[in-house]
């Protein structure tokens, strides 16, 4: 993994040398791939999320918050751990039974906590690997969220498009019948289990690329499952379920700091919201999933006002990468989509390099103790664990790529970082000030989503200030500027940059 594991020898040293007064409690909610242009609090006037947009008007609203990727293992990798995930080359989109790709004696985002004296709970989508490589989930499933610093976790191992489509609650599998047990593959189906292919009339969502796989709830799933029918989640559930379980943690944990982690599974495919809010907005299932997200994040405001808890709790809400419309069901998000931009104007979105790909919605939330801000201040989620141990008084390890920004977290400041490198699916770029370098990748344009990719066959230029939507490579103009950031870039990249990238599969 080349420097990206602090291991255990180091935590001895590491703890937490000053507190507040009170500590807060700190909530991350995470969205699954929403875009920049998704929540209303940014202008877009196709869309409406009133809650969302309550911590945005309420708290530091980032102009340029930033994902370090923009698929969702490696971001939540680098939330998790405070480290670059093109450091690690294992973190790339896992499958449902890879294993878990943290490292059991790193250093991360719920440890800190924990030596800072918090309760840690994770509630929600993982995607992070669970298990060894060889797992039984007929058994308690391990190393997993525990291992990485979660006291609690009920999670779904990897995306609501891969099997296994079960919670896992303490690394046992939830209603599991013994009986019944549970197999999983992501090489070949079992026999005489059917799929999107060999029973078609069986399906209530078509497949548009890379889902043909095992059906449940009548939806085609990538990779293959046999058993486990009374602990298959109900798609349409999954919404109140994860908000349910959060509700119960924060009442079970109200008299002492607790540390939660919450990702949404919206608006990630397969888009089947509740029936409350099924064809509740124009654009389809994509739209009727980002009204069910905004409705978690009101739950979870109300529930905390209700236990007296939201003056100190600090919630902090983003998504793991940029939006996409079609990413392997037929459900009319592309038809549907009007004049809407999910990435708010930028160029690209999930799977690309281009600023759509990691530029994300980033807001900061506390209530009385945060000024409403809107801050362009350049930050990368990554910086969670730096700034919020300094809020906390951890001595932290050295060598993490977590940098302490808690001035502008907190919207005392509006300057952070000074460049940043991003990454979609094993390819870099370079954010510095108002520029955007992307080095010259070889390969595909756009991938079967119609999302672009950002391969350029030079090296692109652009500034994000004057061109939002970098529609105009200036490289040839701004030599000088092209040529420090090709430095600055490839002295923090040595030995992680190829231009021969192999293109990833969507599964």
């Amino acid at each position: 993994m080349k420097n990206s594991i602090l291991f255990l020898s180091v935590l001895s040293l590491v703890g937490c040398t000053g507190r507040p007064e009170k500590k807060p409690n700190i909530i991350v909610i995470l969205a699954d791939d929403l875009g920049f242009g998704d929540v209303s609090a940014y202008g877009s006037a196709t869309i409406h999320t009133p809650n969302i947009d309550r911590l945005a008007h309420g708290g530091v609203c980032f102009t340029n918050g930033y994902a370090t990727s923009a698929t969702s293992t490696p971001s939540r990798y680098a939330l998790m751990t405070g480290m670059y995930p093109w450091k690690n080359k294992e973190a790339k989109i896992l499958p449902g039974d890879a294993p878990l790709i943290i490292d059991e004696n790193q250093y991360t985002l719920p440890k800190m906590m924990q030596n800072c004296g918090y309760a840690t709970g994770a509630i929600g989508k993982w995607h992070l690997g669970m298990g060894n490589g060889n797992v039984d989930w007929n058994k308690t499933v391990k190393p997993g969220a525990k291992e990485t610093g979660f006291d609690y976790s009920c999670l779904i191992a990897a995306t609501n498009d891969r099997v296994p489509t079960v919670y896992v609650e303490n690394g046992d599998v939830v209603s599991l019948d013994p009986a019944d047990p549970i197999e999983v593959s992501y090489e070949k189906n079992f026999e005489g289990e059917p799929t999107a292919i060999s029973d078609p009339e069986m399906l209530k969502m078509g497949w548009a690329h890379g889902h043909n796989n095992s059906i449940v709830n009548g939806i085609p799933r990538i990779g293959y499952m046999k058993g486990g029918e009374k602990a298959r989640w109900k798609d349409e559930d999954m919404a109140d379920y994860f908000i349910d379980k959060v509700k119960g943690y924060i009442t079970g944990h109200k008299d002492k700091p607790f540390f939660l982690y919450y990702g949404l599974h919206e608006p990630h495919v397969p888009r089947v919201p509740h029936k409350r809010f099924a064809g509740k907005t124009t654009m389809g299932p994509r739209g009727d999933a980002i009204m069910e997200a905004d409705w978690c994040v009101g739950e979870l405001l109300s529930h905390l006002e209700k236990e007296g808890l939201l003056e100190n709790t600090i919630v902090i809400f983003s998504s793991d990468n940029g939006p996409v419309l079609n990413d392997g069901y037929n459900d009319g998000a592309a038809e549907l989509v009007g004049t809407h931009s999910p990435s708010g104007g930028l160029r690209g979105g999930k799977y690309s390099l281009f600023d759509g790909g990691t530029h994300v919605p980033l807001f900061v939330y506390w209530k009385g103790k945060i000024q409403p801000v809107k801050s362009d201040a350049l930050i990368c989620q990554m910086d969670i664990l730096a700034s919020f141990g300094n809020l906390l008084g951890a001595s932290l390890p050295e060598g993490l790529d977590s940098r302490n920004y808690l001035s502008a977290f907190l919207g005392k400041e509006i300057q952070a970082r000074e460049n940043l490198v991003v990454e979609a699916q094993g390819r870099l770029a370079y954010r510095s000030a108002d520029w955007i370098m992307i080095p010259p990748y070889k390969g595909s344009q756009r991938n079967l989503t119609g999302n672009e990719l950002g391969n350029i066959d030079e090296f692109g230029l652009f500034n994000v200030r004057s061109d939002k939507g970098q529609q105009t490579n200036v490289a040839a103009q701004h030599p000088d500027i092209l040529e420090r950031l090709k430095r600055e870039f490839f002295t923090q990249v040595d030995g992680f940059y190829t231009s021969e990238v192999e293109e990833e599969p969507l599964k």
